[in-house]
This record gives C-alpha cells, structure tokens and sequence, in this order.
C-alpha cells in the first residue's frame, strides 16, 4: 500500500514539475512575474519532495504557494497559460492537496474566468471535481461555487447551458450527500438529535442557518431555501449573485432533493419547518394559474378585448404535480393538512372544463397515489372518517368516476369546439374518438357507447402506473394527448383502486383472524371459501373497511357499469368482472347489503340483453341510502346500442313465464359479452356464496334466463347440458364456451356443500321459488324452465352430509312437482325423488343407517309418498328405484328383503319379456350380492336355477349372463369354502343321509351321476354339480352359449382347482375333461361346412363364424385350451395321480391331431396349447434333478414337436390336394422350440440338431397365397424380417448362446449350425423351393413377371442378411474352436459368399452384396490371423483357392451396374472395391511367405487388371468418363503394385519373388497406358483428353520415375534382366510423349526421361555408389 502510494506521490510530483515547467515557458516573454513564480514553486516542490516523506500533507500545507502561480497565470487572460493553470488546479484538487483557504482561492480564480467568459466547460469541470472529491468547500465559498455554475447555466451555448444545469444537480447531490454522512457519523449523533430538539423555526429574513445545524446541514439548509426563494421570485439570501433561475429548473431541483433525501427533511425540523412554509405555500401558488384557468373562460364573440387569464404553463404544471406526488407520497406522515388540498387540487384539475393535458397529467398522479394501498387507508382514515372534513377519497374516486362518464357525453356544438381549440390549443380527445359505430371501427381494443368509439391504448397491469406525459420533462410545448389514453390510465386507476381496498381490508382481516386463532384455544372447521369464510367476527377494523367501500362505491360502480356495457375487448371486460367481483365480495363480508345487491345488479344487467335486463331486473332496483350516485342515464343500455356493441353469440328466445307479455316471446340475441358476464356472475357465486343472502334469486333468475336462451336442458344428476334446441341459435365461439359454463354451473351447485345453512337455505329458498314460478307457466299450456328443479336435485345430492337441514323442505316441493299435470316436469319431479332417497341411502353416515332407524324412516318416506300418486310412470319410476336401491344398498334394508323377494317371486313366464329381464335382474341381484345371507343347502338350488336361466330361447344374453351367475356362485363357494363346507356336512349328518342335501323349501338335491361320487365329501358333490352343470352348457346347439360355459368351467376349474381331494381331481379328469374333449372332437368333425342362413335371423355374422364347422372349430379351440390351462396350473396335483403319463401322452394326442388340422384357427391354437403345457417352472435345490417320468414326459413332447413339424412343412407331392400352413402356424410352431429345447438340451445331440434344421429350413420354404401376401410380406425395399424368419432367427440364437457356454459335445456341432446359417444366406439369391408348387418372387413394384402364380416365396433378403450377421458375429467367436476348423467353416463361408458377390449388381438387393464385403472383411480379419497360425496344416489350403475366386468374380463381376446408378452411389461401390484392394496391400500381402504361390499370383494379376480397368475401359471421346471409370481403384491397384515393386530382396527369396511378379505386372501396366496415351493423344487432335486420362498418364510418369530410381539405389543382383529390358522398352513410348500440351504431363516427363540418363551406356559389373547414382541422376 505505501509503495502504491510513493508511485502516485511520485507522479504527482512530475505532473506538477511539469505544469509549472509548461507555465514557465509560456509565461517566460509575455508575464515575468509568472514565469518567477513558477520557477520558485518548482524549487519549493523538489525541497518538499526530497524532504517530504508524506508528500500529500506537504502539498496540502503549502497548497497557497503551489497554487500562487496557477493563479496568477489564470489572472493573465491569456488561453493558453490559463489552460494550462486549469490543469494544474485540476490537478491539485484531483489529489486533494488543498486546504479550505485554498480551495477558496481556486473558487475566486474560477469566478474571474466565468466573468471574463474564458473556458466555461473547464471551470464548472473543475468545480464539479472540487466539489465531488472533498468536502473542504463549505458557507460562502460553496454558495459561490454554486453561484458561478447558475450564471453559466443563463449561457447562450446550450452546451454550456447543459453542462452548468448538470453541475448544479450533482452538487445539489453533493450537499445533501454530506448531510446524510454527517448524520451517520458517530460523533455527530449527540448534536444532531440536540438540534431536532430545538422547536423555533428560522426567522424569514434569517440569512444565517439555524445555529445548532452542523455544517453540512447548515448549507443544505441555506441551499434549499434559497432555491425556494428563487421558485417564488425572491431574492436568494445565501446564493448571492443571482436573482432568478429558471422556474421549470428550480422545481426539479427541488423535486430531485425532496425525492432522494427524505430522510434528511424528516430527521432536522429546520428542514422540516423549510417544507411546511416554504414548498407548500410555493406549490400552492404556483397551483394557482391551473385551477383558476377553465376552457372557454376566456372567449368572447364580441369585438372588445377579452379579459386577461393567465394561461396555465405545461412544463411548470408537469414539474409541479411531480412534486405533489413526491409530497404525498414520502411526506404524508408530516403533512397530513396541506396533503389534503393538494389531493384537493389534484382533483380539480380532472374538471370537465380543464384541459386535456391537464386532465390527463392529474389522473396519471392520481393514479400513481391509487396503486399503493396504505396511502388509500391514511387519505380514508384521515379525511373520510373525519367530522367536518373533506371526504377526500370519495372525491377522487367520483372524479375519476365522472371524468370517465364524461369521455361519453354528448359533444358540444362545432363552434365551441373551435373557441375551445383555440384557448387550450389541443382538440378535446372525445371529438376524435368520436366514429360511429360500425363505419372504419378498427379490431383495436375499445370503448364504444352510443356512436362514441374510444380507443383502449394499452391493458392495465395491476399494480402498475403507466406514466406517459408526467415523465415529458423535456418538452417546452403541450403535447398532443393520444386518443384514449386518459380514458385508459382512468379505467386502470379504478382497477387498481378496487384492489387497494381489497387489499387492505383482506390483509388487516386475516391478520386479525390469526391473531383470533392463535388466542383460542381450538379451531373450527372452515364452511366456505377463503374469501367470506371467518371463524369468528373480525370488528377491530370494521369502521374503516366500510368506510372505504362507502366512500367508493357509487362511483366505481357508475364508472364499471358504464365501462362495461362500453367494453369491446374481452380482457377489458375480463378485468371489470374480476373487479366487481372483488367488491361483491368485500360488500357481502362487511354486510353491506345496498352495495352489493347494486354491484349483483349490474353483472345481472350486463350478462342479459337489453330491454331484456330491465324487464327481468325491474323489481330489484337499488336505492342508494345517503348516497348520490353520478351515474347517468346513458350508463343503461338501449336496445340499438346493446345489440350492435358486441358480436353475437346466440340467438334464442326468453324462458315461457307467467309474467311475460305476449311481445316478450321475439328472438332475443346473446353477445360474446353476455355470455362472459355470464362466467363472471357464475364465479361470484362460486366463491362468495356464502355472502349472497337474499341476491341469491336474483342471481339465480339471471341464470335461468340466461341457460335457456342458450338451449342448455338439464341432463342426468342436475347438469346442463347443450341440446339442439329449434328455438336457439348458438355461434361456433358461443358453442365453445357452452360446455365451460356447464361445468361452471355445476362446480356452482356443487360448492353449496360450503355454505353455511343460513346460506343453503337461501339458495333452495330461491330455487323453490323459480321452480314455482315455472309450474305456474306450465299450467299455462307453456314449455316449462327445469332449471329450478335440476339444480335443487344437483343442490341436494351436495349437501348429504346435513340431510336433515334441508330434506323436507326439498322433498316437499319435489313431491309437489311431481303431482304436476305436464309430463317434462313430472318426470323430474320424480327423477329428483328417487335421486336423492337412492344417494342418501348409499350416503356413509355417521352413525351408519343400520343404527339411526329415524333417519332411514325420514330418508324412505318420499319413495313411500310416491305410492300415493296415480300416474304410471311415477309409479314405474318408483319400481325402478326400488330395484336400484336393493342392487347398491341391499345389505343396509335388513327389513327390506321381503319386498324385494316378492318382486322376484311374482314374475311368470306370461308376463312378457320385459318382466322376465326384470326378474332375471333380481336373481343377478340376489346371486352377487346377497349369496352370504342364505342358507349353504340353498347353494346347489341356485346353481341349477341358474343353469335352467341358460336354458331358456327366448332372451340370448340372459343364457349367457345366468352362466356368469355360476361363476359368481363358484367364486363365492371357493371364498366361503370352510364355512360352507363345515355347515353342509352338519346339514349331512343331521339328515342322516350323506347322498343327498335338503334344498330350499324342503326339496331332494340329488347329486349328479358320476362314477365315485358317494365317497366324495359333500362340499366337492357340490363342485362336481357347478362343472356338470358347466358341460352340459359347453355342447349346447348355440356357439355363443358354448363359447361362453367352455370359458367359464375352465376358469372355474383353474382359480378353485385346489379346494378338491385327490379323488375327486381324478373324477373332473377323467368323467368332465376329457369326455367333454371327444365329444366336442366328434361334434366338429360331423359340423356342416355349408352356411346355414336360416337361424341366423337378422344378425351380421362374421365370414370366420358362417358355418356350424367354424363354429365348433372355436368351441374345440377353447376346450383344448382350457384343458392344457388345467394342466398346466395344475400340475403338482395331477402328477400325483398314477395315471398322469397317459393322461399327458392322451393330451398331446389331441394337440398333435388338432395342429395338424386344415383349419387353420384349430392348428394355431393346438400350437398355443402346446405352448401352454410347456411353460412349466424348472425344479430347483435338491429336486432339479429331473426323474425317469419326466425325462419320458419330455421326450414325447420333442417327438410329437418334431412329428407337428414335418408334417406340416413338407413339400407335397401333388400340390393342388395339400393344405399350406399359414405363417402364424409356423411362427407359433419355431417359436415352440427354445421352450422346449429348455427341457431337453441336455440330451440334444446332432441328430436333434437336424431333425431341427429339417424342420427350420421346411418353414422357411413355406410360400403363402398372393392375395394376402401384401398383408404379412414386406416389400423389396423394407428391410424388416417377418414373424416367422425373426422366430427363426431366434431358435437360431437359442442353439448359439447354448452352444458357446455348454458342454464339448455341444460346441462339436458349430460345423452343423454353421451349415445352416450358410444355407439361410443362399436364400438372399436363390430362394428356396417348397416342392412342385408355382411360385413367384416379391418383384419390384410393377414387376408382372410370373404374376400368375397363385403363391408367392417370402422377401429372404432381410433374413439372408441377418443370418449372415449371425454367422460373423458366430465366427468371430469361434474361430480357432477345432471343430471349426477341422470342418473349412471358413472355407465354405467363403464359398457361399461367392454368390452374391460374384452377382453383385445382379443381387435382387443391393444391401445384400454391400453387407457380404464388410461380412468377408470382417471374417477375414479372424481368419486370416487363424490361417497364419495354422499355415503347416492342410486345414486351409481349399480357403486360398475360394479367396481367389471371390475376390476376382468381386471386383470384375459380370453384372455391370445399372444405368440409373447415380455419380455418388457409384463413387460409393467404388469405395468398397478399394476396400478390398487396401485389405489385401495390408493383411494378405504382408503375409506372403505363409500364403501360397498361386494365390499370389492370382492376387499380382488381379492388381495388374484393376490398374489397367481404366484405361480400357473409356475412350477419349467420352463425354463423361467419370461415371463409368474406377479412378480410385485403378490408383489403388497400381499403388499396390508400386508398393511391392521396390528392389529390396533378392529374387530368389520369397519377397523377391512378389517384387519381382509385381515389377513385371508394374510395367506392363505403365507401357500399355503409355502405348494407349500416344494413340488417342494423335487421334484427339486438338480435343483434349478427358481430365482422368491425364491424370493417370501424369501418375503413370511419376510411378516410372520413382521405380527407376528404385532399380538405379538396389543391387544388380537383386534385378533380373528382364526387368531391365522392360525398362528400356518404355523409352520409345516416353519419348512419343513428349508432343503432349498439358504442362502437369510435361513436368512429369521431364523427371522420367532425366531417370534414363544412366541408361544411354551400358551398366558396369560393379554396383555404383549411391552417390555416384545421385550425381548423375541431376
């Protein structure tokens, strides 16, 4: 820190050496004395620096002389020594290195310069920094610095003018800065509360500050009030040396210091005292020209002069209602009177005679006072509340209120808005909004009232004063007030203010609520919402609340009602129903009935049409008490203006009721509106129910209006629902928005279980009345409105739990209505009746209706009272519910049950068929639900009542529906089965005969015919009854009851299986299971195959179920299944009975002999059964090890899978007999296999794997029929497999995964799985064939050939391709197994890729030879490895060969490639063929010493055929070679031979002899490009070549001279001879070149020929030295 400080002391130092040296140079000739002056500073600076260790204290205490020559070159006038005197001063104060005398000195030296007008920017720029960076400028010499900067501030240059005025409000900032400092400071805190304390105030005349202010505070003091001073025309005291400043200037100073230092006028009473007779007698005089000033004071139409009115200044207006607010707003607590006629005056200015300006300014302050909820409480506490005070919120609420009513008053006359026009000099903003409505009436937001259209200029945000003109401090002239926008700020003020009241009554109110909560020692249970719900009375500020909603009231609602039916914007209007609704609510809550019956009115108005609403309405007038209300006679509608003011929404006519004329019945029309103040009505009663009292009927009869003319008709349970109604026209928008306000409607109802009774008994009250009111009209011959009866049913089933509150008056008028004479209304009078005693009775009371006999007596009297009432629907309605109530609350009527057994028992045969379904309904009742409250010897009497129900023809369902009935009767037998058991055999051994039950009424059950059956204890006689029942059923002439007793008895079987002795499972085996199997395989073998139309009536049946033989097909379908179920859930049981093995070898029998079956549904599911009986748990801990039972047990399964197999998916001999499973069988069949082979894979051995591989490759071959082959076959280009070839596949993988973790013997047979993958591959181009059947291949779309053909083979191209990702990725793994390699698997793999590869183009798919080169590559990179390791055995000597031949028929296949192969596709083929050349330059090659000669020299002449493909292959007259040349290939073939041409080895080694084929191959391969360039180069003439052409002559150059140096650097011995005769060979073809134009062959020559320089003599015997060899090769 202190070196930071020597390096700033350091630089000052200079600076000022500097500065003075500067002044004493430009001083030398013109001012001597300076130039003196300035050269003993500088010695006086060096002694103090050398002497000096803290230079700053130095500086500061000779700061007089330092200074002495920067002003005495100031007083010089010269600019430039001035200049540079200000940068030194600046300098010095910069670093403050001045003293209080001294700063003096620099203020007097800058009041020179100001008076000579010399660098006015640079002296208030070095008084704003004196001022700024120390606080030594106090009293007088602060007040001339001020002085100075307000002089320059009256400057002609408006920079300079700009400038002073910013000095002055930073040192404006400055000075009250320092006061808040100095208060802060701890050693100022005693004398600063001292000087509160002194009460005087300062005399007026005073121009001293009051004596016990601190300094700071003293010249804040004196600043202040000489700015006050000079805002009122006085002469300052303190400020000496100006008079005046400008007006606009000294206000927003004094706006700028009252705003930001409040704290300092509350804490000092000077200041204090300064703004109660100072700024307010200021402002209250400055006010005075505005409120005087009115529109048309001053014309006259006459010729004398008119009277002189001052006119009122907008910018001084502006900057005073800114100070106004800044008063009220942080100064309230201290100026409570003068705040009360500011307010006053604030108002006045919204006058209908100010001018828009100024009406506009005043409400942008009124509102910006309006959106704080506390200043709302203080204006209502201390003036409102007040005797013989002004109620001065009131007035600001109803001058708001009237200035909005008057933007649509009628317009005065043209000539006085000219007169007006010119005195105030803008037009009024209602004469432009003035458009009549429907002519250039823009979508824009709006308020349009009686041909008055004014704009909405932006949405309120609450909260949120938008200020637009009180912040125009720049501007000088009037503005130009914006159509609407003070209609817009005066809609948000309102807005705003209704959520300050709301504010501060909810806050205070819950604050005093959970102080009530917190002193009581319990709680209570809310009964309404949190809005109106209060656990106890909240008085403590109750005067004020209401005094707030008084004081406002009307001129909120007369400005709302006015603003509503105005409205054209929906949000507008949404945030006028948001505040009516807050004001309901906070009128209901301090019960204030007027308000709010007013408030509830004028929604009511709103929602209705016009007319419409005052007919409806006309007798709930509101009459204001002490009130006068502003509210016009243009607030209510006139049926023009409602009408065209909205966009309709629905059209329909008024509810028919006695009070209507006959004129009422016109179509009435419903806006958008309408319906939004519908919404708006419904959540006031929603939330505020509680609070509605008597408006409840007004809101309620609003709504019954309102849902009728929508043509919304009660639906069940009371809801509204929407109905296409003749009478009604809904809109699309309004139909939207229907099924909202049902749901509102209902959420209505529904929330009346909160209220409070009091309030519930209000709402039915009201309800009771409309219901009246609509049976009255119905008398009248007129469609009654059921809105009232709906809505008390809705009302009733809400509010259960308090059913003794409201259940007479209720049930009473519904009894009444139902009595009625017109059928609509009967019909809900009962409907309410029955509704309500059926969900009371399921009500959960406490205590439950079994203990309160008094309330179920109150409950059933209504249903009783019914009986009294003669119509026979009541009557009917009454029976239902009785039905209805045994059927949900039976168990509670313990003495109800006679009655519902008597309407069981009188039903007969004769009585029709809508009594036996009701009969039927009662056994269902009885069977369900009442089962336990009969005696268990009554048990088997229901099981055959029930089985003689399925019997009957007269009613399908009820055959059906009686078998379910069993099955809930042997559910309940399982569930009760000890009970029931214990009981029977007591019942047993009482009557003294074990054969035989005593059932219901004293009859003989016998039990049923079954071998064994008397040793069965009684309780399984009575499950042997239920599954003979269930049998008898399952072979019924009706394939649905068949269907339906097969499902039943197997899952019957299946769930209560476990209750039945060992016997009696031997019994249901052998006498119920399969007997029921044979028969129904007898029945379905006789079945006709031809339709049978004749008992099929009138139903649609399904082709699959025309005829009895599909019909029973699905019958034997289901029983073989539920068989196999049976076995299989069952088989712990069944295994334990000594014959099971021939009861498992008799079930697959059935199976083998189902699947077998030409229809197809009995074949698939005979497979599914199979899979059934299959998926049983392994054993596990010491039982996993399987016996010699089930050892066989699995063993017949293999073998009958085996035998399902190949009888299905052999090829037939005479095709036109033999039935082709479809491929779901065979889907389902693989799919068998890993389940199975689960069981028996540890006695899998080869001869398994074939017979598997048989079976696979015989359902792959499988073809399907053409015309449903686009449903299951996928076409060409999707490469998707099916189901069956996925399943494949995956039995595949099954034998994979096994294979790789299992035993030895299991891994010998990778050779044999390998074969069958290889074969699946084979498909992709030779698809199988199944016999001598006539089949076609899936074609391209349309592709005709072979179109005959009544079957089609499967797409095998995604199934070939994953097979061969299978065998990769199998290889990869197993590749150095033995068996693997002993068996060539590598070979034939290679072998059975040379197919699609050597097709290639010709491929049916051109994926399929792309994924068998990767596959190659892939394989080979194992294999190779694996070969090279076993290089001495003979294993892999056949895979050279196979290589060979793959990779020749590969790259130089004889399937050119299509003519429509694009430029990139090919460019992509090529890719792969370079592929393989790269393969081989880097794994085989390498490895040439292991590799076989010959495949060595098949791969050299490969290498030598690829580099020459090009050159042969286009000719130079090719337009576009590139599309049909391998440029890459070719390069990479000759890359290769280049590669392995260089001399390194001798040629009789290995290496050489590769070097010396590729040398050989090299050159052969340049000469023939070069002879081939040379002759189409002469014929070409002056055409060039084509680009690849001259490409590959200038590669071949370059290869011939990178060789030669190559032959030229090895040794002689190394080279044969021939190689050099080739060599020389090439020159002739060289030379020929040597004519061609293109400068890249010529540079390319020209480093070939250099290269044969050594050649022109012969070779010496000895080898040259390399050197020697470069010499002469420059």
């Amino acid at each position: 820190m202190e070196q930071g400080n020597a390096g700033i002391n350091k630089k000052l130092i200079d600076n000022l050496l500097s500065d003075l040296r500067a002044l004493s140079n430009e001083s030398k000739r013109k001012c001597p004395p300076v130039k003196e002056a300035a050269e003993g500073c500088m010695l006086k600076v060096r002694n103090l620096s050398a002497r000096s260790h803290n230079i700053s204290e130095a500086l500061m205490n000779c700061s007089e002389e330092i200074l002495r020559p920067f002003i005495l070159g100031a007083e010089t006038k010269i600019l430039k020594i001035v200049q540079i005197c200000m940068i030194g001063v600046q300098r010095m104060v910069t670093h403050k290195a001045v003293t209080e005398e001294s700063a003096a000195l620099i203020v007097n030296m800058l009041w020179s310069l100001m008076m000579a007008c010399m660098e006015e920017l640079k002296l208030l720029q070095t008084t704003l920094i004196l001022l700024t960076t120390t606080d030594i400028v106090r009293g007088k010499t602060l007040a001339k610095a001020i002085v100075l900067c307000c002089r320059l501030h009256f400057s002609k240059d408006v920079t300079i003018s700009n400038t002073a005025a910013a000095t002055i409000r930073q040192a404006a900032a400055v000075i009250f800065d320092r006061v808040i400092s100095e208060d802060t400071s701890s050693a100022s805190a005693d004398r600063a509360e001292s000087a509160e304390v002194i009460p005087p105030s300062p005399v007026h005349g005073c121009k001293d500050p009051p004596p016990n202010l601190q300094p700071s505070a003293a010249d804040a003091f004196m600043f202040f009030r000489d700015l006050c001073q000079l805002g009122n025309a006085d002469s300052p005291y303190w400020l000496e040396g100006i008079n005046e400043i400008p007006r606009t200037f000294g206000l927003e100073l004094m706006e700028s210091v009252l705003n930001g230092y409040s704290q300092v006028f509350l804490k000092h009473q000077p200041f204090l005292f300064l703004l109660k007779e100072r700024v307010c007698p200021l402002v209250i005089k400055l006010f005075s020209p505005s409120i005087k000033y009115k529109l048309g004071s001053n014309n006259s139409a006459t010729s004398s002069p008119p009277t002189v009115i001052e006119k009122p200044n907008f910018p001084v207006c502006l900057r005073l209602l800114r100070v106004v607010y800044i008063l009220i707003n942080q100064y309230y607590s201290v100026l409570v009177t003068e705040c009360e006629i500011f307010l006053s005056l604030v108002v006045k200015f919204l006058d209908a005679d100010k001018p828009m300006w100024q009406r506009a300014l005043a409400v942008e302050v009124v509102h910006k006072l309006c959106i704080q909820p506390k200043l709302i409480k203080s204006f209502c506490q201390n003036y409102d509340m007040k005797m013989h005070s002004t109620k001065v919120f009131q007035e600001i609420v109803n001058s708001v209120s009237t200035f909005v009513q008057s933007m649509f008053a009628s317009n005065p006359a043209t000539t006085a808005l000219t007169a007006l026009t010119n005195v105030a000099g803008v037009v009024p903003s209602n004469t432009v909004g003035q458009v009549t409505v429907g002519e250039n009436v823009s979508s824009q937001p709006a308020f349009s009232y009686r041909n008055i259209w004014i704009p909405i200029i932006f949405l309120p945000q609450s909260g949120v004063a938008k200020t637009v003109y009180v912040e125009m401090l720049d501007k000088t002239d009037i503005p130009i007030i914006q159509d609407g926008y003070a209609l817009t700020v005066s809609f948000g003020c309102l807005l705003d203010i209704v959520k300050c009241i709301s504010m501060v009554v909810t806050a205070e109110r819950n604050e005093q609520s959970r102080r009530a909560e917190a002193s009581s020692s319990g709680s209570t249970p809310p009964t309404q919402t949190t809005s109106t719900a209060v656990s106890k009375p909240v008085t403590e500020g109750l005067p004020l609340w209401r005094e707030l909603i008084t004081s406002s009231w009307c001129g909120v609602l007369a400005a709302f009602s006015l603003l509503l039916d105005a409205s054209t914007d929906e949000t507008a209007t949404e945030l006028i129903l948001k505040s009516d609704e807050v004001y309901i609510s906070l009128c209901g809550v301090l019960d204030l009935s007027t308000p709010r019956d007013a408030f509830v009115t004028s929604l009511c108005k709103a929602s209705l049409p016009p007319y419409y609403a005052i007919t409806i309405l006309n007798s709930h007038n509101i009459q204001t008490k002490g009130h006068s209300r502003k509210l016009s006679t243009d607030v209510l509608s006139t049926p023009e203006d409602g009408v065209s003011r909205g966009q309709g929404a629905a059209t329909g006519t008024p509810p028919p009721l006695s009070s209507q004329s006959s004129h009422d019945k016109s179509v009435v029309m419903l806006t958008v509106k309408n319906l939004q103040c519908m919404s708006a009505i419904l959540s006031v009663a929603h939330c505020h129910g509680g609070i509605l009292g008597t408006s409840w009927h007004l809101v309620l009869t609003t709504l019954q209006h309102l849902v009728w003319m929508l043509g919304m008709r009660p639906s069940t349970g009371g809801s509204l629902k929407a109905t296409e109604a003749p009478t009604s026209i809904v809109s699309a928008a309004a139909a939207s928005e229907l099924p909202l306000l049902s749901s509102m409607l209902s959420r209505l109802f529904e929330s009346s279980q909160y209220l409070d009774d009091v309030a519930l008994h209000h709402l039915i009250d009201a309800l009771c009345k409309l219901s009246t009111s609509a049976m009255e009209s119905a008398r009248l011959s007129k469609e009654p409105s059921l809105f009232a009866v709906a809505k008390l049913l809705e009302t009733g089933l809400v509010n259960l739990i308090r059913v003794d509150v409201f259940w007479k008056p209720v049930t009473a008028h519904l009894l009444e209505v139902c009595q009625h004479s017109h059928v609509k209304l009967r019909e809900w009078g009962a409907e309410g009746v029955t509704a309500l005693v059926k969900a009371s009775l399921s009500y959960d009371y406490s205590p439950p209706l079994t203990e309160n006999q008094k309330l179920q007596a109150m409950l059933l009297a209504p249903l009783q009272d019914l009986s009294a009432i003669t119509h026979s629907d009541i009557r009917q309605r009454q029976l239902e519910c009785v039905l209805m109530i045994l059927q949900e609350r039976g168990y509670n009527l313990g003495h109800g049950w006679p009655l519902v057994l008597n309407v069981i028992g009188h039903v007969t045969d004769q009585q029709g068929e809508s009594l036996i379904r009701l009969a039927f309904q009662s056994l269902q009742l009885v069977v369900t639900d009442f089962l336990h409250m009969m005696k268990c010897s009554c048990l088997q009497l229901c099981v055959e009542v029930a089985a003689k129900f399925s019997l009957q023809n007269q009613e399908l369902n009820i055959s059906l529906t009686s078998i379910g009935l069993l099955w809930n009767i042997s559910d309940y037998i399982y569930q009760n089965r000890d009970r029931i058991k214990q009981e029977l055999e007591q019942e047993v051994s009482e009557a003294g005969d074990p054969d035989s039950t005593t059932g219901v009424g004293g009859s003989k059950v016998t039990p049923p015919d079954l071998t064994g059956g008397s040793k069965m204890p009684p309780s399984d006689l009575l499950w042997m009854c239920l599954y003979s029942k269930l049998g008898d059923r399952c072979v019924d002439e009706r394939p649905a009851v068949r269907k339906s007793a097969g499902q039943t008895l197997f899952s019957t079987i299946t769930a209560h299986g476990s209750v039945l002795d060992r016997a009696t499972w031997h019994t249901v085996l052998w006498q119920v299971l399969f007997p029921l199997l044979e028969r129904v395989k007898k029945l379905s073998s006789t079945a006709a195959n031809e339709r049978n139309s004749s008992g099929s009536g009138n139903i649609l049946m399904h082709h699959s179920r025309d005829t009895a033989e599909k019909q029973w097909a699905e019958t034997r379908v289901l029983t073989l299944a539920g068989v196999a179920r049976v076995f299989n859930s069952r088989r712990n049981i069944l295994q334990q009975l000594g014959d099971f093995p021939r009861a498992w070898a008799l079930l697959l029998e059935y199976i083998e002999y189902a699947a077998l079956s030409r229809n197809n549904e009995v074949s698939l599911n005979a497979l599914k059964s199979f899979q059934e009986i299959l998926q049983l748990q392994h054993r596990t801990g010491s039982d996993a090890q399987e016996t010699d039972e089930e050892v066989a047990l699995w063993a017949n399964a293999w073998r009958v899978w085996y035998s399902i197999g190949v009888g299905s998916t052999s090829p037939p001999d005479k095709p036109s007999e033999v039935f082709i499973p479809a491929q779901p069988f065979l889907t389902a069949l693989v799919q068998i296999f890993p389940m199975l082979f689960d069981r028996i894979k540890p006695r899998f051995v080869a001869a398994d794997l074939q017979k598997l591989a048989t079976v696979l490759r015989g359902a792959v071959s499988v073809p399907i029929q053409t015309d449903i082959s686009p449903y299951i076959v996928p076409c060409m280009t999707e490469a998707v497999l099916t189901s069956l070839q996925d399943s494949v596949l995956g039995a595949i993988n099954t034998l994979e995964k096994e294979m790789c973790g299992g035993s030895d013997s299991l891994k010998a047979m990778y050779p044999a799985l390998f074969d069958q993958l290889l074969t699946f591959v084979t498909y992709a181009c030779q698809p199988p064939r199944f016999g001598k059947y006539d089949m076609k291949l899936i074609e391209p779309p349309g592709s005709t050939r072979n179109s005959h053909a009544e079957w089609i083979v499967m797409n095998y191209v995604p199934f070939a391709e994953k097979s061969l990702d299978t065998v990769v990725h199998l290889y990869t793994q197993t590749a150095r197994h033995q068996a693997v390699i002993e068996q060539h698997v590598l070979q034939n793999t290679i072998r059975t890729l040379r197919l699609p590869l050597g097709m290639k183009y010709g491929c049916p798919s051109a994926t399929t030879w792309k994924l068998t080169v990767n596959s190659l590559m892939d394989v080979l990179n194992t294999g190779l490895a694996v070969a090279s390791e076993h290089s001495t055995d003979s294993h892999f000597n056949g895979m050279w060969t196979e290589l060979g031949l793959a990779f020749e028929e590969f790259l130089f296949s004889k399937h050119p490639p299509p003519p429509t192969l694009s430029l990139d596709e090919h460019k992509r083929d090529e890719a792969l063929d370079t592929q393989i050349i790269t393969m081989i330059r880097q794994q085989i090659l390498p490895q040439a010493k292991v590799i076989p000669q010959p495949f060595v020299a098949k791969i050299m002449n490969l290498l030598n055929k690829g580099s020459i493909h090009s050159a042969t292959s286009a000719t130079f007259t090719d337009a576009d070679p590139s599309k049909k040349l391998r440029e890459d290939f070719a390069r990479s073939c000759f890359e290769t031979l280049l590669q392995f041409s260089f001399i390194t080895k001798n040629s009789e080694s290995e290496e050489g002899a590769i070097t010396k084929l590729a040398l050989t191959a090299l050159l052969k391969r340049c000469q023939d490009v070069l002879k081939k360039y040379v002759e189409d180069e002469r014929l070409s003439g002056k055409c060039p070549l084509p680009r690849p052409r001259m490409s590959e002559i200038a590669f071949v150059l370059k290869a011939v001279s990178t060789l030669m140096m190559s032959l030229k650097s090895a040794d002689l011995e190394n080279i044969d001879g021939s190689v050099w005769q080739q060599v020389i060979n090439l020159y002739p073809y060289l030379v020929d070149c040597t004519m061609c134009s293109s400068s890249q062959v010529c540079k390319a020559l020209k480093e070939a020929l250099h290269q044969y320089l050594e050649l022109l003599s012969p070779p010496l015997s000895q080898t040259p030295s390399p050197h020697n060899h470069l010499t002469n090769g420059q």
